[in-house]
């Protein structure tokens, strides 16, 4: 479902004033017209349908009208499936590839429904990566067009750069009050040894389990760059409680490894 990301509430008249690029993203990508329906995620996370009433060429502007009611961000009608995998954080810690190439892993993890990305500088991180700006106007265009075309209600955030021994503390110090039921952290591992399927590692987590109020509230993927990471890297992980898994499949690059590694945990989980 595609939706608008409005930076500003709708007014007292129940209307929404869009102009300069949101004008131009509703007109000329998504091609509204007069009367067609829409949804707009509010700063507040809540979800408004609304119509196209009014379209100005001359001015520039879109005005969009209330047409039914709200809807919480964790969805009050939506089924408790789907309200629980909204409930779970999912953090990737990515090794710095490219910067071309981040920008993809950027936008599939965004529409997958990712919350953090957290860039992380590794041992064979690639040359000139350091140096991406995370904090740019392109990465928040990238995020809102990406939640605009899946219709993602999460509100994906890009973190600081930080070295791997500062990414395994971050994720202890996040996690050290939570169960084993709770939480799940994953890394991607080319070679095979000491590892497990992604399946596995889901099974042990859901065998952890011990009542029905139980669900996981923190799931993390660490994936490699375009070099994979070193053993040393590996071990640090592990010592941090991320599972090794190996994907069996072809060999894939970090983009691509990335956005299998989000779709395999969230179908099986």
């Amino acid at each position: 479902m595609r939706q608008y990301i409005s930076q500003k509430n709708i007014d007292s008249d129940g209307l929404l004033t869009i102009i300069g690029k949101d004008y131009r993203y509703l007109r000329n990508v998504l091609r509204l017209k007069n009367g067609d329906m829409i949804y707009a995620r509010l700063p507040s996370g809540e979800l408004q349908s609304m119509t196209v009433c009014k379209i100005d060429e001359k001015g520039k502007k879109i005005i969009l009208q209330v047409c039914d009611i709200l809807e919480g961000q964790e969805g009050e009608n939506q089924p408790e499936e789907t309200a629980s995998i909204e409930a779970t954080e999912f953090t990737l810690f990515m090794a710095l590839p490219k910067s071309s190439k981040f920008d993809l892993i950027v936008r599939q993890a965004t529409e997958c429904g990712v919350a953090r990305i957290i860039p992380v500088q590794t041992e064979f991180s690639q040359k000139g990566s350091e140096k991406i700006n995370f904090r740019s106007d392109r990465f928040e265009r990238i995020i809102k067009e990406a939640r605009q075309q899946s219709g993602s209600p999460v509100n994906t955030v890009i973190s600081d750069c930080m070295s791997l021994s500062q990414a395994c503390q971050l994720w202890q110090n996040e996690t050290e009050s939570l169960s084993q039921s709770e939480k799940l952290a994953l890394v991607l591992y080319e070679r095979n040894e000491s590892t497990v399927t992604i399946r596995e590692a889901a099974d042990s987590l859901h065998s952890a389990f011990s009542g029905e109020a139980n669900f996981t509230k923190k799931i993390a993927l660490f994936c490699g760059s375009e070099g994979g990471l070193s053993p040393l890297e590996i071990a640090a992980l592990q010592k941090s409680g991320f599972l090794s898994v190996h994907l069996k499949t072809n060999i894939l690059r970090c983009e691509t490894a990335a956005l299998y590694g989000i779709a395999a945990i969230q179908s099986l989980l």
